[in-house]
């Protein structure tokens, strides 16, 4: 597993995000590929120790493609400048949570959750967040997990959403549009030999938060 081989063609890819420049450099693109997967597949091997159900969940199932959608977007760079993987049980396109591993120079980070979830599963829970609040902050509140996911939610309404009490003592956990969590790293995190036993403590950590998600989301799938 060569990691730094991935940061470098992520940094070049940046300085040179065009089509030509990665026609003639696709080869540096397969190996940092190549080494991304090697990477995904230690750190599913480690959340396999906790984590049953994404034993037989392949690294290159996780990945995602390097070309960006540029059609809606004011931004008109072909390439992303990140390498991403969720390791999900039920595929990566699925609204069950996961593990996302985030790699950019700069902005590497390990999360999970679900985004994007349709109107009635959101409604759903945020509605088992409420009715079970004390076992939801007995899991996001617990020290172990804060010291790594510090924030639940990367949008959030202005105000209670439709249908809860508006004085709720915890409702920004309510106005999440997103249950979702990160854990920022520097470039550095990934290039110690310890990372895959530091990476296992985090995703561990977040395991419980999954599934109390799960335990709703997975009604709906």
């Amino acid at each position: 597993m060569n990691i730094p081989v991935i940061f470098q063609f992520l940094k070049e890819v940046s300085a040179n995000n065009n089509r030509e420049w990665f026609n003639t450099h696709k080869d540096l693109y397969e190996k940092a590929r190549e080494e991304f997967e090697n990477l995904l597949s230690v750190i599913i091997s480690r959340i396999s120790l906790f984590d049953e159900s994404i034993q037989n969940v392949q690294a290159k199932d996780c990945t995602y493609r390097i070309y960006r959608d540029t059609r809606f977007s004011l931004d008109k760079t072909p390439y992303k400048t990140h390498l991403g993987g969720y390791i999900n049980a039920r595929g990566k396109k699925s609204d069950h949570c996961g593990y996302y591993v985030h790699i950019e120079p700069g902005n590497c980070l390990l999360a999970g959750g679900s985004y994007c979830l349709p109107p009635n599963i959101l409604k759903a829970v945020r509605q088992a967040v409420y009715d079970n609040i004390d076992e939801f902050l007995g899991i996001v509140e617990a020290p172990a997990f804060k010291q790594y996911f510090p924030v639940i939610g990367d949008n959030f309404l202005k105000t209670v959403p439709k249908g809860f009490p508006k004085d709720f003592e915890y409702a920004q956990y309510l106005k999440c549009k997103d249950y979702a969590c990160s854990c920022y790293q520097p470039d550095s995190f990934f290039l110690q030999p310890d990372f895959p036993d530091r990476t296992e403590e985090i995703f561990k950590q977040m395991k419980p938060f999954a599934d109390f998600l799960n335990y709703t989301i997975d009604d709906f799938e």
